[in-house]
C-alpha cells in the first residue's frame, strides 16, 4: 500500500508541508510553475535551498504582490489579536503592541490574519495601510470554485481544511461562522499554501496518510489583550482528539494551517509504520533552533494487511435514475473510493435505492457533504471496515495503436492485468471493432514484444 508518513517532530505550518511534499516529485520545478499558473491574485511561489543543521532541504516562499508573510519586523506568529477597534476602517500604523514573542516564525498563515466582526486583525502586515479588506468563508469559496483551475476533488479539500479553521476560530471566539473574516493579505497567502498542499497530495496519490504526534511548542505568547499559552486557542481547538506534546523548545511550532492540513488529511496519527520508503522530503522552517526545523515527509509502500475505511450509507426513493447517477457521478468526482447502488424496499412498500460509499477517513466529511448536497436523504449511516487490497501500478505500453495503459495488480500470491478502458474504448472506435477484440490485438502486440 502507497503511504505517505510525515514526521511532525518540530510541529508543522503551511509552507513547511508544502516544501517537504514538493521533494518527494520527481519534477518539483514543473510543479511550481503549474502552481504559479493557477493565478491566485498576487501570489507568487519560489523554492529555495535551506539547511538546517547540516540537513538540505527546501523552503517554500510565498510572496503576495512581491511581499513574503512574516517579512516586518513582528515576530509573532498565529495568535488571537482581538483590538478593540469599532470600525472596519481604520490606521494600522497607530497600533503599538510588543509583537516579539519569540514564535515559530515559519508560516505565512496564522490565526491572526481571521477576524470576526470586523474587529480582529493582523498585525503582521503593512500599517501604513489604511484601508484592509476582509473575505469570509463564502468569499474564500468564491475564490477556490470561481477562479482557480482546480479539480473538484481539490477544491473540497481546500474549503474543507477553511472551515477546520473557520470553525476553530469561531469556537474561540464565540460568534457564527459567517461572521469569521480573513485578512486580505493573509487570504491569498493561506489560499497557497491550502491549495498547494492539497493538490501535492493529490498528486502523490497515497492510499494512506499517517502523521506522527504533533510537537506544538511550549511557553506563552504575548498578545493585545494578555498572555496566551503556547498552543495558540485555534490550533488547540484544531488539534482536539489529536496527539500531540509541547517538549522544551519554547515559542509556536504548530500553526492554525498547519494543524488543519493535517487533521484534514491523516488517516491516523501514529508512530512511523514499517515501510519501504522511495522518496524523503525535508520541508524547512525559517528559525534556526538546536533540532532540525522541518516537516519530513516520506512515501514508500506498506504490507498490504488491510487498511481501515469507512462505509457512509443512505436510502432513497424520491430520486429518479438520472439523478441517482449524476449524484454517483459527483461522488466519485469527490474522492470516493467506490460508490455502488442496491434496489431495496422502503416503508409503505415503496421502491427505493441504497446508496454505498467507500471512502477514507480523511474523506468522510466531503463524502458526507457531498451526499447531503446531491441526493434527497436526510440521514446518512456509517460504518468504519478493514479492507485488503492487491499491490496496483500502471504499466504503459507502447503499440501501432498508440500507448495502452495497464492495471497489474500483485499480491497474496496472485497476479492479475487488465488494460484500461479508456485506451480500449479508443481503439476501438478508431478500428470499428468491440472492446474484446481491441484486447485481442493490443495482447498480440505486446506477446510480439515479449
Amino acid at each position: 500500500m502507497r503511504t505517505l508518513y510525515l514526521d511532525c517532530g518540530m510541529g508543522a505550518a503551511g509552507d513547511m508541508l508544502t516544501a517537504a511534499l514538493l521533494e518527494l516529485l520527481p519534477d518539483s520545478d514543473e510543479f511550481v510553475k503549474e502552481l504559479n499558473a493557477l493565478g491566485i491574485p498576487g501570489v507568487q511561489f519560489q523554492k529555495e535551498p535551506s539547511v538546517k543543521c547540516g540537513i538540505t532541504g527546501t523552503h517554500m516562499s510565498v510572496t503576495v504582490n512581491g511581499e513574503e508573510e512574516g517579512s516586518h519586523d513582528h515576530n509573532h506568529q498565529g495568535h488571537d489579536h482581538e483590538h478593540s477597534h469599532d470600525k472596519h476602517d481604520h490606521g494600522h500604523d497607530c497600533h503599538g503592541h510588543d509583537h516579539s514573542h519569540g514564535c515559530h516564525d515559519d508560516d505565512h498563515d496564522h490565526s491572526d490574519e481571521y477576524d470576526h466582526s470586523h474587529e480582529y486583525h493582523s498585525d503582521e502586515h503593512d500599517h501604513s495601510h489604511a484601508h484592509h479588506h476582509h473575505s469570509s468563508l463564502h468569499d474564500i469559496e468564491h475564490i477556490i470554485r470561481g477562479h482557480l483551475s482546480l479539480s473538484e476533488k481539490v477544491q473540497n479539500d481546500v474549503m474543507a481544511v477553511y472551515r477546520l479553521i473557520a470553525e476553530a476560530e469561531s469556537h474561540v471566539h464565540g460568534v457564527p461562522v459567517t461572521e469569521i473574516h480573513f485578512h486580505e493579505v493573509g487570504t491569498m497567502d493561506a489560499i497557497a499554501d491550502i491549495t498547494a498542499v492539497c493538490m501535492l497530495i493529490d498528486r502523490l496519490s497515497p492510499d494512506e496518510i499517517v502523521v506522527s504526534p504533533v510537537h506544538v511548542g511550549s511557553g506563552q505568547v504575548k498578545c493585545a489583550h494578555g498572555i496566551l499559552p503556547v498552543p495558540a486557542p485555534a490550533t488547540a481547538h484544531i488539534l482536539k482528539d489529536v496527539p500531540i506534546y509541547g517538549g522544551s523548545i519554547r515559542g509556536e511550532l504548530c500553526t492554525p494551517t498547519g494543524a488543519a492540513l493535517l487533521k484534514h488529511f491523516a488517516a491516523r496519527f501514529d508512530s512511523m509504520p514499517a515501510m519501504k520508503t522511495q522518496a524523503i522530503g525535508y520541508g524547512m522552517g525559517k528559525k534556526d533552533f538546536e533540532e532540525v526545523n522541518c516537516v519530513r515527509a516520506m512515501l514508500g509502500e506498506t504490507d498490504s494487511t488491510g487498511d481501515e475505511i469507512y462505509e457512509l450509507s443512505c436510502n432513497v426513493d424520491d430520486m429518479t435514475g438520472e439523478e441517482v447517477g449524476f449524484a454517483v457521478e459527483r461522488l466519485f468526482a469527490a474522492g470516493a473510493l467506490d460508490v455502488y447502488t442496491m434496489p431495496i424496499g422502503m416503508k409503505k412498500s415503496r421502491p427505493g435505492v441504497l446508496i454505498h460509499i467507500m471512502c477514507h477517513k480523511a474523506d468522510r466529511e466531503t463524502m458526507i457533504r457531498t451526499a447531503f448536497k446531491y441526493t434527497t436523504t436526510i440521514g446518512i449511516r456509517e460504518s468504519r471496515l478493514n479492507r485488503y487490497v492487491l499491490e496496483r501500478h500502471i504499466e504503459t505500453c507502447e503499440t501501432p495503436y498508440g500507448a495502452v495503459r495497464c492495471k497489474v495488480s500483485s499480491g497474496y500470491g496472485v497476479e492479475r492485468r487488465k488494460y484500461e478502458y479508456d485506451d480500449l474504448s479508443r481503439i476501438a472506435w478508431e478500428k470499428d471493432i468491440s472492446i474484446s477484440e481491441a484486447a485481442h490485438l493490443v495482447d498480440e502486440e505486446v506477446s510480439t514484444d515479449e
